[in-house]
């Protein structure tokens, strides 16, 4: 029972590390990333489809994207999501492909993102908090039902307090990392 509830406690703690993963990933940097793109939301025959379903993205040289879509008519819904998204970034399109060139980042927007990946990182460290909580009432739960001793407790609380703190050092080694890569210049 309680190595359930210490395997649940990581496998969720793992998902909100693997969802900020995902998130710092759309972060711009200096360099080209086909992350920055991939999961921009494009209407396509009136659904919203991820920029990856629908074109190939390319990183031909290390400031430049390069999207290639499967259907030449989606071109236009590309440029327009592309345009109307928080990039910051300009398309050009020459009909057949679209070139994303990515703009070297001044040092005041490179404070911005930084702070952004601070508070994503923050937010990280709290989901994995919850989870501790959640599973240490889990556990308090069994108690006071008799289903586990309080020695049985005991050991879960501290248990599940040592992945939590394994992960949260996880969470600062990427926050660190995506922060480093941001203030490279």
């Amino acid at each position: 029972m309680i190595q359930e509830a210490t395997h649940d406690a990581e496998k969720r703690m793992k998902s909100a590390i693997q969802s900020l993963e995902d998130d710092l990933a759309g972060i711009r940097t200096g360099r080209a990333s086909p992350a920055l793109i991939e999961k921009l939301s494009i209407e396509y025959y009136g659904s919203p489809v991820p920029l990856m379903q629908l074109a190939t993205i390319s990183v031909p040289e290390p400031r430049q994207l390069l999207i290639r879509p499967f259907d030449a008519t989606s071109i236009k819904d590309i440029e327009k999501a592309i345009l109307g998204s928080d990039l910051g970034l300009t398309p050009i399109n020459d009909g057949k492909v679209i070139r994303l060139n990515i703009p070297p980042l001044n040092e005041q927007r490179r404070v911005e993102l930084s702070k952004i990946v601070g508070n994503r990182c923050e937010e990280a460290r709290v989901a994995i908090r919850n989870v501790r909580r959640d599973s240490i009432k889990d556990l308090r739960d069994f108690e006071k039902e008799k289903l586990i001793s309080e020695d049985d407790l005991k050991q879960g609380e501290e248990s599940i307090q040592k992945i939590t703190d394994k992960m949260i050092e996880e969470v600062n080694a990427i926050g660190d990392r995506k922060e480093k890569e941001i203030m490279e210049v």
